[in-house]
């Protein structure tokens, strides 16, 4: 295995890994499953246009199950895609 050189910055480290190859560096037999509970998925913010009555009717729901209507929209998105890859598989 190759060592990893010590790194003056981060830009200079960042250089250095965009030409080379973590494998070249790393025993893959070494590697071990680890869980990181706290880890946060990223975020990204979109637009969407829905038809008022749809908010409406999403906004009734959530308020049923006392969930912000945007954390309701997440959970159905989120079924609708798991859904729709299991059909995929299958």
């Amino acid at each position: 295995m190759k060592k990893i050189p010590n790194f003056k910055n981060e830009d200079e480290e960042r250089e250095f890994w965009a030409s080379h190859s973590p494998l070249d560096f790393f025993d893959i037999k070494d590697a071990k499953r680890v869980d990181l509970p706290n880890l946060k998925p990223s975020l990204k913010s979109i637009s969407i246009r829905l038809p008022e009555g749809m908010i409406g009717t999403l906004k009734t729901m959530a308020n049923n199950y006392d969930v912000p209507y945007q954390s309701l929209i997440k959970l159905l998105l989120a079924r609708g895609i798991e859904n729709e890859r299991r059909k995929v598989k299958a």
